[in-house]
């Protein structure tokens, strides 16, 4: 079983043990063209499921990111700010924040990649 799941809204999540690590989706990269500036949230801010947290800017549009956990952000990737290409569906590198969950029921009802594939398709 992968540990990833995503959302209606194009984030991606990894949960690693009660931490999830928040990204958007490679549909959501596209969608959005190139991208010019990301405005990133605070450390030790705490985050209710739906919330936004961050908001990337493209050359197209202004998109809010949104949390699909509650929980206190307790890492902001801020290598993102100049080299705004890591921000896609690298785990590793394209992370925007890390949540330290406080249910993480909310992670598992979350689809899994295939279920998201199908979702992604019927957008088109």
């Amino acid at each position: 079983m992968s540990n990833i799941k995503y959302t209606e809204d194009h984030e991606w999540i990894k949960v690693d043990g009660d931490t999830a690590w928040i990204g958007i989706t490679t549909y959501a990269r596209h969608a959005l063209g190139d991208l010019v500036y990301i405005e990133l949230p605070e450390t030790g801010r705490q985050i209710a499921k739906g919330d936004d947290f961050a908001v990337v800017e493209s050359v197209k549009a202004a998109s809010e990111i949104y949390t699909p956990v509650t929980g206190e952000i307790v890492e902001v990737n801020d290598n993102l700010q100049d080299n705004m290409d890591d921000l896609k569906e690298d785990i590793d590198t394209g992370w925007i924040v890390k949540v330290k969950m406080t249910d993480d029921s909310e992670a598992s009802a979350l689809m899994d990649k295939a279920a998201y594939d199908s979702f992604v398709e019927g957008l088109e």
